[in-house]
């Protein structure tokens, strides 16, 4: 990576050493190669470590950096398509569901998001599924399914008290409703802790938001919370496509 004059560029100098560095990425480094640390850099260029914190944070976010624990930072693969529920008209859970139920219980705080997209009143008890997404054997997304106490069958799944076990309830006892639609919104975000952790990921790091609201009979069920890692997932919606291997 050689030293390039950045003192006389018309736009932001962090932009224009972002345009620099992706350069150098399709041609000097190879996939999973590890970058010289941020001193080295931005001594080579001649920057600010804060420009040249902006420049990776850019490329990270377009999906062409990864930062790694324990590795640092490293050149990302291409992104892998990840299909967003190409059939409209079945709840989660169903069969060709990708995502693998982990925990379940039951809460009656919710965030006030969820609340207001489920309609619920405070002190209204909500199941809390758990699910994650895997793709070569590494995990893609993480999701919180927030399912009304009233919608399913309480004795069905109160009975349950494996945290697993009860997550498959809960999504069973969905597929015995009728599901009248979907409406969904996505939305760029940042890395919960408790999301990171499942995603191997840093707390912060740039995050695609798929929120999707169930309806049944008339009212709201379900809310589901996606968050897929934005620098390895292209989200995809309608028919399905294949989901390249994961390199790296």
């Amino acid at each position: 990576m050689g030293t390039t004059q950045l003192e006389t560029a018309p736009e932001p100098k962090y932009w224009h050493l972002r345009t620099v560095l992706s350069d150098a990425l399709d041609t000097e480094f190879a996939v999973g190669e590890v970058l010289p640390n941020e001193r080295d850099l931005a001594a080579r260029f001649g920057v600010a470590r804060a420009t040249l914190r902006q420049a990776l944070e850019q490329l990270e976010l377009e999906g062409r950096l990864q930062r790694r624990r324990g590795v640092g930072t490293t050149v990302a693969p291409p992104r892998v398509g990840v299909a967003v529920d190409p059939a409209r008209h079945t709840w989660p859970g169903a069969a060709g569901d990708d995502w693998q139920p982990v925990a379940a219980g039951e809460s009656d705080t919710v965030p006030s998001a969820v609340a207001r997209l489920l309609e619920t009143v405070p002190g209204e008890a909500v199941h809390i599924v758990r699910r994650s997404r895997v793709s070569a054997g590494r995990p893609v997304a993480a999701e919180l399914l927030y399912v009304r106490a009233d919608a399913v069958p309480g004795p069905a799944v109160a009975a349950v008290a494996d945290p697993a076990a009860r997550a498959r309830a809960v999504l069973q006892a969905l597929q015995e409703l009728d599901l009248d639609g979907q409406e969904r919104t996505v939305e760029l975000g940042s890395a919960r802790a408790e999301d990171a952790k499942q995603l191997d990921r840093l707390p912060g790091s740039p995050v695609l938001v798929v929120t999707t609201r169930y309806v049944s009979q008339g009212r709201a069920t379900a809310v589901a919370v996606s968050t897929y890692r934005a620098d390895t997932c292209r989200l995809t919606f309608g028919e399905r496509e294949a989901e390249p291997v994961l390199a790296g």
